[in-house]
């Protein structure tokens, strides 16, 4: 019996014979005519004894008295002795009483199918089961970190909304738009984020915004847009965040995330860009007002457990926590000089009285002016393109006069500007001021 692990090949024929003829019929033929015809080291019958020729397997089918079927011989000889047992099985030209006609079709390498086999199969393995093997050594510290940030993910709500483990109990939270973007801020230790899910912000999330001091993060594209409007319509939102244009808040990266929330404005000076009613407007900032009553302006991260060196980070800055810096610290700024003769008093309403004109012309407007030493008008932009229009700024320009709230930003902008005299609407979350500067508000504003 021939041991299918020797096959070499396997030699397949065909057979035609004029009248019925049976399996046991081709197989004697086969014996009894190739006997002796090629020499005793190819006789059929010694080779399958020691088993270098398997078992032969015929299949006949007889139909109006014809036959046809096939034959099928395993050999583990070499090429030529393979060969030469084939074409001794063509010399056959009866079997029993009929007629017939036995024809090589081909000699099959088993090891050429083999190897095809293993090929298919390699192309499998490489293609399917490679991508369930474990990440490269360096990545297996973010991956678990990034799955216990998974974890922490809780929802609120009948509703089920994605939020992050903190929200409820922190006084300041972050909304923005979808699971994937709490997700990203988890990721990066941000725990107080809480989704709206689209532009149907929930009823849910509205009444949280009552309690809490909210930023709105979306993305930087127009559903963005349309997600802040409906936000600054229907809860009560106190700053607005973007991240960059074109890019996801799902997208973004640590840095950039950090980046966008320092860069957040407060809503009233949206209001005029996201066309918000007159009577939301008042809303809105009476909300505000009510939210920071009593209470230092919290930050909108929180529990951030994060390895990253500090001047990267800045956390300082960003949370508002900096202590006022020195006079020393300024020294080399420019400083509007005092007239010693002058009471302080008469200073004063002297400064009233010339700022007053253009405290007038802008009452209502949204606009601010750049002034120069001499009180004159340098340039009027929009007070959301203010911070810009004092980076640009040449030097020339002393006071500032505008229809809104005086931010940190705005200070530290016109600090390195040189400007001594900041008149505004409101006073934001200020808690860093030059010595050499002067913050006045104005009711007419």
């Amino acid at each position: 019996m021939q041991n299918s692990d020797t096959t070499k090949y396997i030699i397949h024929a065909k057979i035609k014979a004029d009248g019925v003829i049976e399996r046991p019929d081709v197989i004697g033929a086969i014996f009894g005519q190739t006997e002796g015809l090629i020499g005793a080291d190819l006789d059929l019958r010694e080779l399958q004894r020691s088993g270098r020729i398997g078992r032969l397997e015929v299949n006949i089918k007889s139909n109006m008295g014809k036959s046809m079927g096939t034959i099928d011989i395993p050999s583990s000889l070499d090429k030529v002795e393979t060969a030469v047992l084939a074409a001794s099985l063509e010399t056959i030209d009866r079997i029993g009483p009929c007629i017939s006609n036995i024809g090589i079709v081909k000699i099959e390498d088993v090891r050429t199918s083999k190897r095809k086999r293993v090929i298919d199969r390699a192309k499998l393995i490489l293609s399917e089961m490679f991508d369930e093997m474990l990440p490269e050594s360096q990545e297996i510290t973010d991956e678990v970190r990034q799955s216990l940030r998974i974890e922490e993910i809780t929802t609120y709500g009948k509703e089920n909304i994605p939020m992050g483990p903190n929200v409820l109990d922190s006084d300041a939270i972050i909304v923005v738009e979808g699971r994937a973007d709490v997700l990203n801020l988890l990721r990066y230790g941000i725990k107080n984020a809480i989704a709206v899910g689209g532009t149907n912000v929930p009823p849910q999330v509205a009444e949280l915004c009552k309690k809490k001091t909210v930023t709105a993060f979306t993305d930087g594209d127009r559903g963005g847009e349309l997600i802040i409007k409906e936000l600054l319509q229907v809860a009560d939102v106190d700053y607005i965040a973007r991240a960059p244009d074109g890019k996801g808040v799902e997208e973004l990266v640590q840095k950039e995330i950090l980046k966008s929330l320092r860069q957040k404005i407060p809503a009233e000076q949206a209001f005029d860009y996201y066309q918000v009613s007159k009577k939301r407007r008042v809303t809105l900032m009476e909300a505000t007002k009510r939210k920071a009553s009593g209470k230092k302006a919290p930050s909108v991260i929180e529990d951030l457990e994060i390895e990253t060196p500090k001047e990267d980070l800045d956390f300082e800055h960003f949370m508002e926590t900096e202590k006022p810096r020195k006079v020393e610290e300024f020294s080399d700024e420019k400083v509007e000089p005092i007239e010693k003769a002058e009471p302080p008093a008469a200073k004063k309403e002297k400064k009233a009285s010339v700022y007053q004109e253009h405290i007038s012309q802008l009452s209502g407007s949204l606009s601010a002016r750049l002034l120069d030493d001499k009180y004159n008008t340098i340039l009027e932009v929009p007070v959301r393109d203010l911070a810009n229009a004092l980076k640009e700024a040449n030097g020339n320009i002393a006071s500032v006069v505008f229809d809104g709230v005086i931010t940190q930003r705005i200070v530290d902008i016109a600090s390195e500007k040189g400007i001594v005299n900041l008149i505004g609407a409101k006073v934001g979350n200020v808690v860093k001021t030059p010595a050499s500067m002067h913050i006045e508000i104005s009711n007419d504003l």
